[in-house]
């Protein structure tokens, strides 16, 4: 499953870094993009949408509906 979630609080590639890391927590061989410039996360995962999205917030992003 292809997940593209707008996460307005990136800044730097170090939150690029906490977000893989909270997302492979749920996911290990999960596929985590992020593009910092455009604020985007991309991810390729079995895991659930709403337990991907649960792990970004729980690091401390917070995630803009489309």
């Amino acid at each position: 499953m292809a997940l593209k979630l707008h996460v307005p609080s990136i800044v730097c590639s170090g939150c690029g870094d906490t977000i893989t890391k909270a997302i492979q927590t749920v996911e290990s061989d999960a596929s985590v993009k992020v593009d910092v410039a455009a604020k985007t996360v991309t991810v390729e995962a079995k895991a659930s949408e709403e337990s991907i999205k649960q792990a970004v917030v729980a690091s401390g992003h917070t995630i803009q509906a489309e």
